[in-house]
């Protein structure tokens, strides 16, 4: 069985929590920032937790996260 290719941009995207957890950054970011509060841009500077439903999604396009 050859070895499985991994989705390179989902690699650069997703990383593994201690507790097994995939963490993500948040969206909404990046531009257009002067009309989002400050409050609301501190909050996207924090990474996510990808939810239960989508993580085995996550987990089938990166086989050795």
């Amino acid at each position: 069985m050859p070895k499985m290719k991994t989705k390179r941009g989902a690699a650069k995207r997703f990383k593994l929590t201690g507790s097994g957890k995939i963490k993500r950054n948040k969206a909404f970011s990046s531009h257009i920032l002067t009309k989002k509060s400050t409050k609301r841009k501190r909050g996207l500077r924090q990474p996510g937790i990808v939810d239960a439903a989508n993580s085995k999604a996550i987990k089938r396009i990166l086989p050795y996260l």
